[in-house]
């Protein structure tokens, strides 16, 4: 199992990025997957969520109306579209992939031991 991050790097508040996640090694397709980010001496906040199909999404309070996760199951691979970056957004950011017990709202994709693989994460900096 593989997971690989790029797309981060520095923006000025009010950007954009977009990171992908390209998957190899398992059936992409059929498995929930995760964006969670890691800000300096913080640990880790869960971010967004798509299930399988890419039919239900689930994001943090903080980022609703900004960022967008979606999935190209045909391709492997896992985005996650973030406008309106604020300072407060920098951190390093991970894919990861779901294992836990999939229910109805997004409270079992907020508990990092649900999770049994993670990409080495690409940073992301918001800063003027």
């Amino acid at each position: 199992v593989q997971l690989v991050e790029s797309g981060g790097g520095m923006v000025q508040p009010g950007g954009s990025l977009r990171l992908s996640c390209a998957a190899s090694g398992f059936s992409f397709s059929s498995y929930d997957m995760s964006w969670v980010r890691q800000a300096p001496g913080k640990g880790p906040e869960w971010v967004s969520a798509i299930w399988t199909g890419g039919d239900n999404t689930y994001y943090t309070d903080s980022v609703k109306g900004r960022f967008t996760i979606s999935r190209d199951n045909a391709k492997n691979t896992l985005y996650l579209q973030m406008n309106s970056l604020k300072p407060e957004d920098t951190a390093l950011y991970y894919c990861a992939r779901f294992s836990g017990p999939r229910y109805s709202g997004s409270y079992y994709y907020t508990v990092p031991g649900n999770y049994d693989y993670w990409g080495q994460g690409t940073q992301v900096t918001v800063s003027s």
